[in-house]
Order: C-alpha cells, then structure tokens, then sequence
C-alpha cells in the first residue's frame, strides 16, 4: 500500500498460544490444484441476496480468483453480522451443515473492503485446514489478491476466542477476534501478503460469510439492525 510504513508486532497472547502449537498441528492439508487460466471476462456471480460490504463490480473482479470447480456456483449468505450479530461463535453455528468454499468479506471501521477466501467451511479445529486454493485479498483502492506461497500450509484455524488465515513468524495474514469486533493483518509466510486493512490492527463495521455451492437461499437481506463504534 502506498504510504503505508510497516510495522512487525505480535498480536494479543491468546494469538501468541495459538502459534506455540503451529507445528504438527496441520491437519486436512492439500496441494494446491492445478492452476487453469483466467478467464478474459468474469463470470456473473449468483447471489440469493445482496451484500453490503461489496458491490457488482467487487464480486465480478473476485471472481475472476476463484477455483475453476466453483465458477458459476452460487454465492449464498451463510452469515452476515448485521443478521446474525457479531459473534464468532455465532459464526460457526451458521457454517454446520455447509461443506463447500467459502468467501469471507469484510469492511472496517475506516472502509477498507478486504477477506478471505476458504476452500472448505469455517469450523471449529485443533490444527490448520484447507488448501492451497485459500487466498487473501484486499481492495486498496484496487483489488490485490495473496494465494498460497507454499511454503507453509497454515491456512486457516478457528478456535472460540479467534479465527486465524495464514501465519509464519510469529504473524497472521487476517486474524479476527471472538466478538467479531477487533481484528489483525500482518505479511505472513503463507501469502505473503501486504497487510489487508489501513492498518495492522482494526476494528470490523460489517463482516459477510458467503457459502459457495449448494442452493442458494431464498430471501432479501435485511437492514442492518446494530454496528460497532470503534474506541
């Protein structure tokens, strides 16, 4: 980011404990798929119900990044903070059931529009899961997008005080608290990613989970009904 001066911190001890049992912790670990090229013109996305964090052109220009099996599928809301609370736990009650990929959008409190894309459901687990299909992004103001480095496959990890996507070095490339409220982003090793947000530490207005295959839900989004003020 242009004018942006990097700073290398650690995140809260709780992240801290998280890092301590990193090795031999993996777990569902995958090589990244074979790549295919990009298609010259984005594929329409499907949405059962319009977003609030991102708009047309966002969703046309991510789709581009995404996985050749999910090109066409469905973008279905899963979860979306103004919906469903801000709620970590809440968060993954809403993922049981759902199996496919997952498209995590967010905007902070300074209107920075950024996430993650999964290549499975966000659940509970002991160790890192995914694939090599997983990827950060930002769009800063144009989209930028981190895939897989290969040089660790610490791709995502959620426990009930925090949800974790990428890491190395003592840093995580997106990191979210159990309030959906509080936030990190450090370059890691897994991406080698430029931080997401203005800044490395931030505080979320509006978070989405967007599930992308099966069938989409039916419905219209609705208002949003409550949001955090940063202090």
């Amino acid at each position: 980011m242009k004018g942006l001066r990097w700073r290398y911190t650690r995140l809260p001890s709780r992240v801290e404990d998280a890092l301590s049992v990193e090795e031999g912790e993996e777990e569902e670990t995958a090589p990244a798929p074979s790549s295919a090229p990009v298609p010259e013109d984005p594929v329409e996305p499907q949405l059962a119900e319009a977003s609030q964090v991102l708009g047309t052109s966002e969703m046309r220009q991510l789709s581009l990044h995404l996985p050749p099996r999910v090109t066409g599928h469905s973008w279905s809301l899963a979860f979306c903070t103004s919906r469903n609370g801000f709620s970590l736990r809440s968060l993954y009650r809403q993922m049981e059931g759902h199996s496919g990929p997952v498209l995590l959008v967010l905007r902070d409190q300074d209107g920075q529009m950024f996430g993650a894309f999964s290549s499975s459901a966000l659940r509970l687990s002991k160790g890192f899961y995914g694939t090599g299909e997983t990827f950060l992004f930002s769009f800063s103001p144009e989209l930028k997008v981190f895939k897989w480095t290969g040089r660790n496959s610490f791709f995502v990890k959620g426990d009930l005080d925090s949800l974790m996507m990428g890491s190395g070095s003592g840093q995580f490339g997106l990191w979210l608290d159990g309030d959906l409220y509080h936030g990190g982003s450090h370059p890691c090793a897994t991406f080698n990613n430029e931080v997401l947000a203005r800044r490395e530490q931030f505080c979320i207005k509006e978070l989405e989970a967007w599930v992308l295959s099966g069938c989409p839900h039916r419905g219209k989004l609705p208002e949003a009904t409550s949001a955090h003020t940063c202090s």
